[in-house]
């Protein structure tokens, strides 16, 4: 029985007018494409003839299928969320409705119909994307011109030599999904109308940081100087007004040509090029002209989309909506609850975890995630993602001689990362490790990147199930009194950016109590960098704060111990954050006073 071969979901988004070209780029594809694979070609269309579909039908072959996906019917179904105007309709947009229109598809290619393809198209779908949205390679354009350059960054607030071009893609439907790409460029539209590359831009400030860079031979743009050796290009993209069926002097025309030959609309493309007029390539140079002049005037205006971003004109809506649920749930004394939606949960059987790493198997991939976790670290760092401003009172940390419940507050997903480098920063770390607890749905259920740092970084996820909490208990007693440290976040919630320490829940603490080992109580205040974020809001400046350690007094008991330590950490937070704040804590609700100290007022 013939094995079941590899399926490659390939898309192209064309018109009536283009199809021929496309017809092109698919022949060159089939040309060089490995056998190993089977290659369903997909042309999303609103108005695609029956003849040339005909035409592209009599390609097919025993490696490659197409079929035609029409449009319409989709943009209908959703055209309340986006109100249908001319250009939504275009051809270009067709991309963004990948993920959505084939739930199916995990991961596809789309290409641009003004395309050759030199290289096996079953090597570029090999590239694994990891958590980014997309692979793609650096647009050249914004790299060699400088307009260009000077467009994206003061109008976009993207760097020039991480703009991608959008011509070719590998979409990574499922993380389009997840991240609800489709439903942010949606968002977007209506926020502010891109003129220079239109879709282009939208797909960079979703995907900003999010996208695989892939080697550039697999979109060699025919624009100034060619990044790659000609015998190593995979992808040739006759971009802006570089056609060969419009120019005999084209550079890199051959290529097409010979493809083209093979195709049944040869001679009509041959037609389009004999009948190309100078009036027309006149035409081509004028629209040159006024695209760089738009990109010029977009950089001037003051209302341009950055300086609408900065002036607190244009923010996430996603965000907005999640400080108003804090400022909700602040009101309302809701502490203790989230404001974002976590992954969901199933219980956590004793027999899925090895909270000592006792195992080989657990050993083994937790060394492995670790280099992959201080990738990651180094990378967001770089990428001003995550900015540690400074470590104040790493003597205090260095001063321990025995294990510990490190406190912190929790605000953003990246303060673990923040609390492993003030940990690297101490002599401790090469004494001591570092542990985290972290909740039962984020070990079952985080997908991707971050499910897998979650189950194997060390972690210690609560459980609901019995047995599994009573094996969690008894592994956290070995660690404290082995020697070693465990974070935790007593306010047991996550709120995005919230500066105020909340109400302190017991557990921390009677870990700490149970184990007779102090709690080093940390705390990360925030300032605005001068790094505006994706979603219009600027990234924050950590400062972490480590205070002195609190011990259990050995003539209380453990309940007494218990209240003791959490009053004093809630104090010493309190402490920091009107001394670093220069302002009294204050809250919308007497819900906090308990146990985050008295305020001054209550609103």
């Amino acid at each position: 029985m013939k094995e079941k071969m590899n399926k490659i979901p390939v898309f192209y988004a064309c018109d009536d007018n283009f199809v021929k070209y496309t017809m092109v780029s698919l022949q060159s594809m089939m040309d060089h494409a490995s056998k190993e694979a089977q290659y369903e070609i997909h042309v999303l269309h609103t108005n695609i003839s029956e003849e040339m579909q005909k035409k592209m039908h009599a390609m097919e072959n025993a490696n490659f299928s197409v079929q035609f996906d029409h449009v319409t019917e989709y943009l209908h179904s959703i055209q309340e969320k986006l109100p249908l105007r001319d250009y939504y309709s275009k051809t270009t947009y067709f991309r963004l409705f990948i993920a959505e229109m084939f739930p199916e598809i995990d991961k596809a290619i789309y290409i641009d119909s003004d395309t050759v393809v030199l290289g096996d198209i079953a090597q570029l779908y090999a590239y694994d994307l990891g958590d980014a949205y997309v692979g793609a390679c650096r647009e050249q354009v914004m790299i060699q011109e400088e307009v260009y350059g000077t467009y994206v960054e003061k109008v976009l607030g993207v760097e020039r030599d991480n703009y991608f071009n959008a011509g070719m893609l590998v979409i990574n439907c499922e993380q389009f999904r997840k991240n609800h790409v489709l439903e942010q460029f949606m968002e977007l539209l209506p926020m502010y109308n891109f003129v220079v590359t239109q879709d282009e831009d939208y797909l960079n400030l979703i995907c900003h940081n999010k996208v695989c860079w892939l080697p550039q031979k697999w979109n060699v743009e025919v624009f100034g100087q060619i990044p790659c050796r000609e015998e190593e290009i995979c992808v040739l993209h006759y971009i802006m007004v570089s056609k060969p069926w419009h120019y005999n002097d084209c550079r890199l025309q051959e290529y097409f040509w010979e493809s083209a030959q093979k195709t049944s609309v040869y001679a009509e493309i041959r037609k389009v090029l004999e009948s190309y007029t100078d009036e027309e390539r006149k035409r081509d140079a004028e629209s040159c002209d006024r695209l760089m002049q738009t990109a010029k005037d977009e950089i001037a205006k003051e209302n341009n989309y950055l300086n609408l971003v900065k002036a607190g004109k244009l923010k996430s809506k996603d965000r907005l909506e999640v400080l108003e649920k804090i400022a909700l749930y602040e009101r309302e004394g809701r502490f203790g609850e989230d404001v974002e939606e976590d992954p969901p949960t199933r219980e956590l059987q004793p027999s899925e975890i090895d909270y000592l790493r006792k195992k080989l198997k657990s050993r083994i991939k937790t060394r492995l995630t670790y280099k992959v976790a201080r990738t990651f670290l180094n990378k967001i760092i770089e990428n001003k993602q995550l900015i540690i401003k400074d470590v104040i009172g790493t003597e205090h940390m260095d001063a321990l001689t025995s294990g510990a419940v490190i406190t912190c507050n929790h605000f953003n997903a990246f303060d673990s990362f923040a609390m492993q480098i003030a940990y690297e920063k101490s002599k401790q770390c090469k004494k001591r490790r570092l542990y985290r607890v972290i909740r039962e749905g984020n070990y079952t259920n985080f997908p991707g990147f971050y499910g897998m740092l979650m189950r194997n970084c060390y972690t210690f996820p609560l459980s609901s199930n019995r047995d599994t909490m009573k094996k969690f208990l008894s592994s956290m007693d070995t660690v404290l009194q082995h020697g070693d440290f465990m974070l935790v976040y007593p306010e047991q919630s996550m709120w995005w950016n919230y500066r105020k320490p909340k109400p302190l829940k017991k557990g921390a603490y009677t870990f700490a109590a149970k184990n007779h080992v102090p709690v080093l109580p940390c705390f990360i205040t925030m300032e605005d960098s001068d790094i505006l974020g994706d979603d219009g809001f600027y990234v924050q400046e950590y400062t972490i704060h480590i205070a002195e350690p609190i011990y259990p007094d050995p003539q209380k008991t453990q309940a007494e111990n218990v209240d003791a330590m959490r009053r004093k950490n809630a104090a010493v937070w309190k402490q920091i954050y009107e001394e670093f704040y220069g302002i009294p804590l204050v809250y919308d609700t007497a819900e906090a006073v308990q146990y985050v100290g008295k305020p001054t007022n209550i609103a």
